[in-house]
């Protein structure tokens, strides 16, 4: 039998490899696979814990509502469930904005894939890539997916390292996703009863990281993932996904019964999450859960874009923890304030799986 030694040696190889190609999880489908390589496959993917009852879906916030019912919304959905749909937002975002930016990035994946192939790396050179798996080297198992990454904040990224067939749409996009964020920012403050711009204060709109990712379809989608089990690092997250659907979140419910809670599309609908920093600066009144994005059975792929929100402010003698307005004597913080470079130095040292980033955190 083969040491474990051995067997991640040989592991190694095979990832190396497969990066090597340049071509992502969409060249491996091109090439015509029939199984699921053995560095993608996770060990019983979906045992774990069940799926919810029939019936059970995330909240929806409408931002149409007057203000004070859309932030009374939005408030229980993140203290009750992490995540919600957003609808009538349009008076933030054109109606046409996040479809025309899933086919762009969709035709990005789809090129041939030599053109593919001449942007991938991961080096974030001019704060962008394109790669398969960003902790692919850390991680036990890959996930099926690959993904265009870019920086727009607190440094733009030199916009002409974006690929052409994509670039205007995401360029768009960061636009209306951070107005978005900059309304929902609000009402959650509002919700906590403090002052509506106390987060934007703290610059938490001007940390922003883009991913589109692009699931292709897999030919045994019961042997691996296409994200694993992880909440988000930051503030707030604005996702778009394309109709064909396997985000779950995993909600725990008044009895503390957990199951995976499918977040079906919903036509016209972001999909919001609370972020892990969120978590620590609500002193624990807003819930960072966990979600993960499971293999379909389609023979489409799938196509998702996130912005994730982070403070911008990110000197040594900046420091962030619970907001002090949401302390006191009745109240204590539950958790100890740190710089950015700490928080974010102890999220890349874990892979994307581990669940251990708010406890460093915790007092």
């Amino acid at each position: 039998m083969a040491s474990s030694a051995a067997l991640a040696s040989d592991r190694a190889v095979l990832v190396r490899a497969f990066d090597e190609s340049r071509t992502g999880v969409r060249g491996l489908v091109e090439s015509g696979v029939s199984a699921v390589p053995d560095i993608f496959r996770h060990p019983d993917p979906y045992s774990s814990v069940p799926l919810a009852p029939p019936g059970v879906s995330i909240p929806v916030v409408d931002l149409s509502l007057p203000r004070p019912l859309a932030a009374a919304a939005a408030a229980e959905a993140a203290r009750d469930w992490g995540f919600f749909h957003l609808v009538n937002y349009q008076a933030l975002v054109p109606s046409e904005c996040p479809d025309r930016l899933l086919a762009a990035v969709r035709a990005f994946n789809e090129l041939p894939a030599p053109e593919r192939a001449a942007h991938y790396g991961r080096s974030m050179d001019g704060g962008v890539s394109y790669s398969s798996n960003v902790d692919l080297y850390r991680s036990g198992a890959a996930s099926w997916r690959d993904t265009i990454q870019v920086m727009f904040g607190p440094t733009q990224p030199d916009a002409e390292r974006i690929p052409a067939v994509c670039r205007a749409e995401i360029l768009d996009w960061d636009v209306h996703a951070t107005a978005v964020a900059r309304a929902l920012t609000a009402l959650l403050c509002e919700g906590l009863g403090i002052r509506a711009d106390t987060l934007e204060e703290e610059s938490c709109l001007e940390g922003k990281v883009m991913v589109c990712h692009y699931y292709p379809v897999c030919p045994e989608p019961q042997r691996t993932m296409g994200i694993v089990p992880h909440t988000d690092p930051g503030v707030l997250t604005v996702l778009a996904q394309d109709g064909v659907g396997g985000l779950q979140v995993k909600h725990t419910n008044e009895d503390g019964k957990s199951y995976w809670v499918d977040a079906k599309p919903v036509p016209g609908a972001l999909v919001i999450n609370v972020g892990d920093l969120l978590q620590i600066m609500s002193n624990d009144k807003y819930k960072s859960v966990e979600h993960r994005v499971v293999m379909n059975s389609h023979e489409e792929a799938r196509v998702s874009t996130a912005i994730f929100f982070n403070p911008g402010k990110r000197g040594d003698s900046v420091f962030y923890g619970p907001l002090p307005e949401l302390v006191s004597s009745e109240n204590p913080p539950k958790f100890r304030n740190f710089t950015m470079s700490e928080f974010l130095g102890a999220f890349f040292k874990r892979d994307l799986a581990s669940k251990a980033l708010i406890d460093h955190f915790k007092i």
